[in-house]
Parts: C-alpha cells; sequence; structure tokens
C-alpha cells in the first residue's frame, strides 16, 4: 500500500487536510482491509485501490472542517464512510457507525480491533431501532433522502444537534420537502481532486419552536 501514499497525500492536500505521518498510516491500513475484505464480502463496488482513495477516503474527510466536538453517528456506515477515516483524523471526537448488513459492521469491529481505534464505535442494527444518543452530529453519505434521513434519525439528535448529509449534485427537490420543524442552515460544495461530478455538504438542524426563520433567503443558500 506505500504505493498509494503519494496519491493519498496529494488529495488531502488539495482539499486542505492536513494528517500527521500516524493517520496517513492509518488510512493507508485501513485501505489495505478493505481491499482484502471487499474480495471475499463485496463491501463496495468500487475495486481499484486508487479509485478507493478517491472516492472513499478523500470523499469522506472533504467534510471533515465541519466536524466539531461531542459525539458523532454515522448512519447507513457500509465498510465504515465516512465515520472511520473521521475517526482516525480526529481522534478526540466520540464516533459511532451504523449498519443493518451484518458483514460491513463486522469488517468495521475488525479494523477497529487491528488499528487500535479506541473512538470507535460500532452498531449492527436498524436506525430506526437504534437507542443511544444523543449525538451532536449526525452524518450520512448517500444514505438516503433527506427527508427520510431527518424523520428516521431525529431521535438521535442532541437539542442543539446538526445532521449532515453528503449529496452528488444539490438536492432542490428534496429540500423542498424537508419535514415540519427542520430547515437547511448551510450547504458547501466539496471540490475533489480527480472527480468529474458534484459533491456538496447539506448541513440540517431543527426550528426552535420559540423562534421563527427570518433568515434571509441568501443566509441559507449555498456556500
Amino acid at each position: 500500500m506505500q504505493e498509494y501514499r503519494a496519491t493519498l497525500e496529494s488529495q488531502l492536500k488539495a482539499i486542505g487536510v492536513t494528517a500527521t505521518d500516524a493517520q496517513v498510516d492509518l488510512l493507508l491500513a485501513y485501505l489495505a482491509l478493505l481491499v482484502k475484505w471487499n474480495k471475499a464480502y463485496n463491501l463496495t463496488a468500487v475495486r481499484d485501490p486508487r479509485e478507493m482513495i478517491t472516492r472513499h477516503l478523500t470523499d469522506s474527510l472533504s467534510i471533515l472542517p465541519w466536524i466539531r466536538g461531542g459525539r458523532l453517528i454515522d448512519v447507513g456506515s457500509g465498510p465504515g464512510l465516512p465515520g472511520i477515516p473521521l475517526a482516525i483524523m480526529r481522534p478526540e471526537l466520540d464516533v459511532t457507525t451504523l449498519d443493518s448488513n451484518g458483514k460491513k459492521t463486522r469488517f468495521q469491529n475488525q479494523v477497529k480491533m487491528e488499528l487500535g481505534i479506541s473512538n470507535l464505535h460500532v452498531i449492527h442494527g436498524r436506525v430506526e431501532q437504534c437507542e443511544e444518543g444523543p449525538y451532536d452530529q449526525i452524518v450520512s453519505r448517500a444514505f438516503a433522502s433527506l427527508s427520510d434521513m431527518l424523520k428516521w434519525t431525529a431521535h438521535l439528535r442532541s437539542e442543539q444537534g446538526v445532521f449532515l448529509a453528503m449529496k452528488g449534485l444539490y438536492p432542490e427537490a428534496e429540500l423542498e420537502q424537508l419535514p415540519p420543524g427542520f430547515q437547511l442552515k448551510s450547504s458547501h460544495r466539496l471540490n475533489l481532486p480527480a472527480t468529474d461530478g458534484e459533491r456538496h455538504l447539506l448541513i440540517l438542524g431543527g426550528i426552535p419552536e420559540s423562534s421563527v426563520n427570518t433568515a434571509a433567503p441568501d443566509e441559507l443558500g449555498r456556500a
């Protein structure tokens, strides 16, 4: 995996993420495990390790500037994306990953054990039945529509918690169908290297019952 170090370090630099040598080592070790397990368990449709760096590692870490402290849960985590890369880069952050697919959570537990990621907690189950929390940030990466994400995970959110939805094209139609009580706080276009398609991060939160949203339209628009 050492031949992929230059690719990973170059892409992290391009998205403004600074990683120590030890963190790069852990990210590459995670990549090696993903490549190995993927051959037997079909954890991701992406097969080429270099493409995994771009579409999985770099994509996951592109939201790092908007990750704050406290507790974070990654719902529909699959093989641990973006939860595991975030846990590696932010060892002080309490990260939980949740997925209903047993082979994917078994893989995540193996990663946690082999790499010694002590701030990572893995849950095998359905998000609607999860009783953990509350969480300060709820992250999803192509998990569901915005409406479904908010409805299925609202019970996991702390009072001031926010939802971070990673999307491709800017989801105009989905934003028009947000459930009552939720609003778009900000959105950010993610400029990923070696990627042609669009990527966006949408940050959503609850509307306090005692307040009225008076923000101007451009305050909630795309950044």
